[in-house]
């Protein structure tokens, strides 16, 4: 897989209320587009065969409210950094999943998008 672009558009994640609503809603876009999912324990499962990579997580600690667009970045803490600065606001601090750590934020107009870094 190449590696990311930084500063670009890079996955896309859907909540699930619960983990049965994670395994309907994989059920749902296989059905209807094919899409395979990896699944990454029981509450995160994410597919590479949408176009761009996206996921459902039904972790409720990490979970957003509306599907969340996450941008890769080569370094997350001068990223924050920017997005405070630019009067963005942290909504979830830095923290580590499984391939890296990523941050969320709001911008100025109250969407929310993550950036996320493999370092």
């Amino acid at each position: 897989m190449p590696k990311p672009t930084t500063n670009h558009f890079d996955y896309l994640e859907f909540p699930a209320a619960t983990v049965e609503a994670l395994i309907h809603t994989k059920g749902f876009y296989a059905s209807v587009f094919g899409w395979t999912y990896q699944d990454w324990g029981d509450d995160y499962a994410d597919t590479k065969d949408s176009g761009l990579a996206s996921g459902i997580t039904a972790d409720q600690a990490h979970r957003p409210k509306h599907p969340l667009a996450v941008i890769y970045t080569d370094d997350l803490e001068a990223a924050r950094a920017r997005v405070i600065e630019a009067g963005g606001t942290v909504t979830k601090d830095i923290f580590p999943f499984p391939g890296g750590r990523r941050f969320h934020f709001t911008d100025p107009t109250g969407n929310e998008l993550a950036v996320w870094s493999d370092r």
